[in-house]
């Protein structure tokens, strides 16, 4: 079996500042499409985490939460109001079930996924400028510090550990 599928996946940054018109979009022309399967897979950490985490290993600043953090917006009934399916998932054991539905659906789909904004996007290889700069913002005070250590620790120990995920 063959699936035309297109998929695309967002952080709510980017829902928020540019994509949800374009689901407009998507609702306005996907009876048009030979195949409607779509899948708009939105990482939702209520954050402009790729920003917070600039800052953080960057600058070495710890997150300004008057500027990160963003209105909760219920990204999977926005893509029902405009007539796409929207699913919700923010359980990591519902994962399978909710792709299924998803690419089960004879419509466009948004899926939400609710995420953990502490889980450090780590690049492969870090800088020791970006380390130092990443242990400056924990001595600043970051307002999320505790998770961060906890996060970063689980995330670098399941790379390198045989056998272990990061979660």
């Amino acid at each position: 079996m063959v699936l035309d599928v297109k998929f695309h996946s967002k952080r709510p940054w980017a829902m928020q500042m540019n994509n949800m018109a374009e689901l407009i979009t998507v609702a306005k022309y996907w009876k048009q499409w030979a195949s409607p399967k779509w899948i708009c897979m939105v990482l939702n950490n209520s954050d402009l985490n790729q920003v917070t985490w600039e800052q953080r290993v960057m600058e070495g600043d710890p997150k300004f939460e008057a500027s990160q953090d963003i209105p909760s917006v219920p990204y999977h009934k926005f893509a029902e109001l405009i007539g796409l399916k929207g699913i919700y998932v923010d359980d990591d054991e519902k994962m399978g079930a909710a792709w299924e539905e998803a690419f089960a659906s004879d419509r466009p789909v948004v899926l939400e996924v609710k995420t953990d904004p502490n889980v450090p996007p780590l690049p492969p290889h870090i800088t020791l400028a970006e380390a130092k700069a990443f242990a400056s913002t924990l001595m600043k005070g970051d307002p999320e510090e505790g998770n961060i250590l906890i996060d970063t620790a689980k995330q670098v120990l399941g790379a390198v550990l045989p056998g272990h995920r990061g979660t």
